[in-house]
């Protein structure tokens, strides 16, 4: 699964430095109930969205391991503000 990274906001100080504010969205479980039509409810377990396709393509918004669109799955946010002087901490996934 790729993690995105979106720079929400950059404030420029009187100073040389700057920083900004870095926001990684990741989904987790998938949530859709399969068992809403008779009544109860059922989980698939899938346990972490992976894109069927590239991103920015229609396929990018359903999951490989259960089918369903990413909308069903948990979002999890994490913002992070970062000096201009350093760079944004990335991970491999």
């Amino acid at each position: 699964m790729r993690k995105r990274q979106v720079v929400l906001k950059r404030e420029e100080s009187s100073t040389t430095t700057s920083s900004f504010t870095v926001r990684t969205v990741r989904y987790a479980e998938c949530q859709k109930n399969h068992a809403a039509g008779v009544g109860g409810y059922a989980v698939d377990g899938c346990r972490e969205f992976m894109a069927t396709g590239e991103e920015g393509t229609d396929a990018a918004l359903i999951c490989a391991a259960c089918g369903c669109h990413r909308s069903f799955h948990r979002r999890e946010v994490e913002t992070e503000v970062v000096n201009g002087n350093t760079s944004p901490r990335s991970s491999m996934s």
